[in-house]
C-alpha cells in the first residue's frame, strides 16, 4: 500500500511546502510538487523529492481560481488513479490595515488563502469518497481558531480563520466517507522568506526562544497521516512555540 499512495502538496516549490513533499516522499508517497509561478524552484523541489519516491511529478496550476484548483487534481488522478493526501498549503501574504489594502489583494489574499483550499477540497471529494478514505490538511496561521481584530493583516487573519472553520465542517460533514481533515497553525517558522531582523527579533517574544523549523510542521504532517492518529480529525494544532497561548 505504501509505495502506492499519492499526495498533492499545494504550493510546494519551497518552504514549508517542500519540506512537507520531501517527508511524504521519504514516506512512501507519490507526490505532486504544485506551483503557480516559480518553476525553477518547483522543479528543483521535485528533483529532491524524485531521490526517494522517483514517479513524482511537477503540476502548475493556480489553485486560487476554479479552474486551475479543478485541473490540479482531475490531472493527478489521470496520472496516478488515485489521490490520498490533499495538503492545501499555498497561501499569499499581505502586511496592510484596511484602509489601504485594495479591492484586488483583498481578493488575491481571500481567493489564495481560503476559496483555494475550497475548491481543492471541492474536486478531491469525489475521488476521496469513491476510494472511501483520505485525508485532508490544511496550513492555517498562528491562533486563526481564535477569532482577532488583525489591524496590519487584516485579509490574511479573516482568511485563515475561515479555513478553520472550513476544516472542521469538512472534518464533520465527510468522516462517514473515511475522510479526516485537519488543520496546522504555523507560529513564526524560518524559512526561505525569514529576514535577517527576524532571525534577531522574534526568538525573544517565542516562550522556547527560538524560531520553528520547516521540519516541524513537515513531521506534524507525516504524524497525522499515520496510523497513530487515526482517531483525529476536526483538529487545530497550533505550532508555534508557546506564542501567544
Amino acid at each position: 500500500m505504501s509505495d502506492e499512495r499519492v499526495a498533492i502538496v499545494t504550493g510546494s516549490g519551497k518552504g514549508i511546502g517542500r519540506a512537507i513533499a520531501e517527508r511524504l516522499a521519504r514516506d512512501g508517497y507519490r507526490v505532486v510538487i504544485n506551483y503557480k509561478r516559480d518553476a525553477a524552484s518547483a522543479h528543483e523541489a521535485l528533483t529532491a523529492v524524485q531521490a526517494s519516491a522517483p514517479e513524482s511529478i511537477v503540476l502548475q496550476a493556480d489553485v486560487a481560481t476554479p479552474q486551475g484548483a479543478r485541473e490540479l487534481i482531475e490531472q493527478t488522478h489521470s496520472h496516478f488513479g488515485r489521490l490520498d493526501v490533499l495538503v492545501n498549503n499555498a497561501g499569499p501574504f499581505l502586511v496592510k490595515p484596511v484602509f489601504d489594502t485594495t479591492i484586488e489583494e483583498w481578493q488575491e489574499i481571500i481567493d489564495g488563502n481560503l476559496s483555494s483550499a475550497f475548491y481543492c477540497i471541492k474536486a478531491a471529494l469525489p475521488i476521496m469518497r469513491a476510494q472511501k478514505h483520505g485525508h485532508i490538511i490544511n496550513i492555517g496561521s498562528l491562533n486563526a481558531e481564535n477569532a482577532r481584530g488583525a489591524p496590519t493583516t487584516v485579509a490574511y487573519n479573516v482568511a485563515k480563520t475561515g479555513l478553520v472553520v472550513l476544516s472542521k465542517s469538512v472534518a464533520r460533514s465527510e468522516a462517514r466517507h473515511g475522510i479526516r481533515c485537519n488543520i496546522i497553525n504555523p507560529g513564526f517558522i524560518e524559512t526561505y522568506a525569514t529576514t535577517d531582523s527576524d532571525k534577531r527579533e522574534l526568538p525573544s517574544i517565542i516562550p522556547l526562544g527560538a524560531l520553528g523549523k520547516v521540519e516541524d510542521i513537515s513531521n506534524l504532517v507525516a504524524y497525522l497521516l499515520s496510523e497513530q492518529a487515526n482517531y483525529l480529525t476536526g483538529s487545530v494544532i497550533n505550532v508555534h512555540g508557546g506564542l501567544w497561548v
